[in-house]
């Protein structure tokens, strides 16, 4: 793991504290994560391992708001609409990009799904291996089925991911010679591409949302995203911060349970239960940069439970088009839950990070009946 020598935390890029950027000469270029190059941590020799990532839509929510009975401006960030249908592309083109160029022989991950099948596309278009390690059975087919197609090797272990992630560090350890460059979120480099959904939801909007909702599995996005935001504040790029809220499954929320326990330790979840496979982790290696995030933005941790994502995907499909898995869901659920606590009012701009594509997990479809009624019931009661 990459850790400080000192403090024993994860490390994090520190960005210069003065740069040569402009928003507007920006928009000149191709919308996505390399819009903002100078914005990210490498040299301007280097060419990105891209997919033409980034540059997803920004949807704003209209039918589906009935719900809720409140007119509030909420806006969904779908990026299901990367390359491999999901956030962690933006990452990955980063930390691939650096793998390359060191000049390693190929990539290794733990993963729940989504990170396997970036890792093997965004490896495979580098030339380099790539080793997904995965926990047994807990794995949505169709980013198995990704991750298979792009030429990864699959290690399965028993347990959770969790189990998945300690035999990515045995490998490295152990097998160091192999030169297998790790790449999970704990990995800085990844995290610098995904704090990109902050630049672009500003990019799109012009201003900055009152509040962003985001699922929270390993913890790395949420700290990221708020990296993004308070980057482009201490740039002067932005004049405000928007409160950052984490969304958890109910059974899977060591994050929130530690939230609510007021604790400093995280609250780990041994064997976590959840339909929502993305984000079934216990022990989030990012908590405490996620936690900060929280607390620095005046934002909160919340639960919802398998039943009200399934309505929450049931509800943003039926009203507005937009196919989510899971994970994604647990937002539009949340925010429900926010508005009927008076946490969000009718003057807040909401934006809702939609993490990953209906078709990454279309047995949950099939399997859990989402069409029938009382899941439709349950999001409009």
């Amino acid at each position: 793991m990459i850790i400080c020598p000192r403090c024993r935390g994860l490390l994090e890029v520190v960005m210069p504290t003065t740069i040569n950027f402009s928003m507007e000469a920006a928009r000149t270029r191709r919308f996505g994560v390399w819009r903002y190059r100078e914005l990210l941590p490498l040299d301007d020799g280097i060419t990105p391992v891209s997919l033409g990532e980034g540059g997803t839509p920004l949807i704003s929510l209209t039918r589906s708001l009935n719900i809720v009975n409140k007119a509030i401006n909420v806006y969904v960030k779908f990026e299901g609409s990367n390359p491999t249908g999901s956030f962690k592309d933006r990452g990955m083109t980063v930390g691939v990009t650096i793998a390359k160029n060191i000049g390693v022989e190929g990539i290794i991950v733990a993963s729940t799904g989504n990170t396997a099948a970036s890792a093997a596309a965004y490896a495979a278009r580098a030339g380099l291996r790539c080793v997904v390690v995965l926990p047994k059975g807990g794995v949505a087919r169709g980013k198995i089925a990704q991750a298979l197609l792009y030429g990864a090797e699959i290690k399965e272990v028993d347990g959770v991911f969790d189990d998945a992630l300690e035999e990515v560090f045995m490998e490295v350890v152990i097998n160091g010679g192999r030169r297998l460059y790790p790449l999970n979120s704990y990995n800085p480099w990844r995290l610098e591409g995904q704090k990109t959904v902050a630049f672009e939801i500003v990019d799109e909007l012009s201003f900055v949302p009152d509040t962003v909702i985001v699922p929270v599995g390993n913890a790395g996005n949420i700290s990221a995203i708020w990296k993004g935001f308070k980057e482009l504040y201490s740039y002067g790029l932005i004049n405000k911060l928007p409160k950052m809220v984490g969304v958890q499954a109910a059974g899977a929320a060591p994050l929130a349970m530690t939230w609510k326990l007021g604790i400093d330790e995280l609250y780990a979840i041994e064997n976590p239960q959840t339909i929502a496979s993305a984000i079934k982790i216990g022990k989030p290696v990012n908590w405490l940069k996620a936690l900060r995030a929280v607390r620095e933005s005046n934002g909160t941790f919340i639960t919802v439970t398998d039943d009200e994502i399934l309505a929450a995907m049931r509800a943003l499909a039926v009203f507005e088009g937009i196919g989510v898995e899971p994970a994604s869901a647990t937002t539009f659920a949340g925010f429900k839950k926010l508005v009927e606590d008076n946490f969000i009012d009718r003057s807040e701009v909401v934006v809702l990070i939609a993490t990953g594509h209906a078709l990454k997990d279309p047995d949950t479809i099939v399997n859990k009946a989402i069409i029938r009624a009382e899941h439709y019931n349950l999001i409009v009661k």
